[in-house]
């Protein structure tokens, strides 16, 4: 792709004319703040954004930019890490103004639009006292979660995200408008759950609800950082035991006092005698310092970390997988957080069990169905501490290498990662996607992602 180009006064003309939504320029007042994304690490100027109300002005920007040789980079919430939802010099589709949503709930399904926020399409849901697997953090685009994997609360029940995509619209790189399901196009398909944005721009989503009424038991309890030892292992410990429906992770994190500490959440999507009964070993080992675990609004679950995790900061961050939390990762991780350089960052273990790990690796294209995910996270506000909070997250990254899985999650990935690392996050399924993205991509256009380059024809 070109890059530095200016687009013709003509040629915007033009694509104003067959795009029903805002086009937005450098020279417009909009600008500035639509390229703006929620790692504020991020500061790129694409030539073009694009906001489309419908396929329809997809399809017109996915052509416009192969004929003009355009960089395409794919927006949802703009939550990506590596802030692969924008670009320079090349074309954004910003999916701020498609954020419709229907749920039928008899048939128990939705279909939603891509600039949905999982804040917004759980409020639609929970309407009807229902949900699927989503987010952790209610600012995450639905897009970009659902078609990188999408672990959370209910996966121990339900399965992941990937696991409840019933179909997808998508606009492919020649510009044609499909539907994608088991029995559509199911190659296609299979590769959108866990592939990422590599194989075409979906225009709408198709997911399968569950029951889960309005309260579920969920929370966290807080340990002091003195006793992050002991709470990791009993946190493995009591995950070894639990069951499938109960999901819980841990953080080590500064706390609201502004000490280092280690906690436990959880979240039981399901009877709610039951549920207190089972999370009663959390709460009542320490005893925490502070424990708001029990009976809860599942929109409040859903919301539990959104503090922790807060838009316009800068980000930096490493993700791996790990087969199980040992006595040496546990050490190795609270000696890293002894040395943490900002009281913002955290370091997570969310486990991947229950129905999520009853899957095949190879049913869908994202891979990693077992262990424990270990989430570095660096958050900070002041540009001179760049380096420290970098540097940070790369050390303790390096010392966790040795007790690896040798897997990453895709949308996790950071902007400087190899492509060696790409493959890992792919996994066995790479070849198979390889093939797949030559046959609907074959020209890479989708390519500012994590980007599985295509398979020799």
């Amino acid at each position: 792709m070109r890059t530095g180009l200016t687009i013709d006064a003509v040629a915007l003309r033009e694509f104003r004319q067959q795009h029903r939504g805002d086009l937005i320029a450098p020279e417009d007042p909009p600008f500035e703040a639509a390229r703006r994304v929620w790692n504020a690490m991020i500061d790129r100027r694409p030539a073009l954004i694009a906001r489309p109300r419908g396929a329809a002005d997809v399809v017109a920007c996915v052509r416009f930019a192969q004929a003009h040789d355009l960089a395409v980079a794919i927006r949802g919430g703009g939550h990506n890490i590596a802030g692969r939802c924008v670009c320079d010099d090349g074309l954004v589709i910003d999916f701020a103004d498609m954020k419709s949503m229907r749920v039928d709930p008899t048939a128990k399904t939705a279909r939603a639009e891509p600039g949905l926020r999982w804040t917004e399409f759980d409020r639609e849901t929970q309407a009807f006292g229902l949900a699927t697997t989503g987010g952790t953090i209610g600012d995450t685009g639905i897009a970009g979660l659902t078609l990188g994997g999408g672990f959370g609360w209910l996966e121990g029940k339900f399965g992941m995200t990937v696991d409840n995509v019933l179909g997808a619209d998508v606009v492919l790189a020649d510009g044609r408008l499909v539907h994608a399901s088991a029995t559509e196009d199911a190659d296609l398909f299979w590769a959108l759950r866990g592939g990422g944005g590599n194989f075409g721009v979906v225009t709408s989503f198709e997911y399968r609800l569950h029951d889960v009424g309005p309260l579920i038991i969920g929370g966290l309890v807080v340990h002091p950082f003195a006793r992050a030892k002991e709470t990791l292992k009993f946190f493995a410990d009591f995950l070894s035991s639990a069951p499938d429906e109960l999901v819980a992770a841990a953080v080590l994190m500064t706390g609201p006092d502004g000490h280092k500490a280690c906690a436990i959440a959880a979240a039981y999507p399901g009877d709610p005698a039951q549920g207190e009964r089972l999370v009663a070993p959390i709460k009542q080992f320490g005893p925490p310092v502070m424990d708001v675990m029990g009976p809860m609004p599942y929109l409040a679950q859903q919301a539990l970390i959104d503090a922790a995790m807060p838009p316009n900061v800068l980000n930096y961050w490493k993700a791996e997988f790990l087969r199980d939390i040992s006595d040496d990762l546990i050490d190795t991780t609270i000696d890293a957080f002894n040395r943490v350089a900002s009281p913002m960052s955290s370091i997570l273990f969310f486990p991947i069990r229950g129905a999520a790990s009853r899957v095949s690796p190879d049913a869908t294209a994202f891979p990693h169905r077992s262990g424990f995910h270990l989430g570095i996270y660096s958050l900070w506000t002041d540009p001179n501490r760049n380096d420290a909070n970098i540097s940070w997250v790369r050390q303790t990254w390096n010392a966790i290498q040795p007790l690896a899985a040798g897997a990453v999650y895709v949308n996790e990935l950071g902007d400087d990662e190899g492509m060696d690392r790409i493959q890992m996050a792919y996994g066995l399924n790479y070849d198979r996607l390889q093939r797949i993205k030559a046959k609907y991509d074959p020209r890479n256009l989708f390519c500012l992602n994590a980007n599985i380059a295509p398979a020799a024809v």
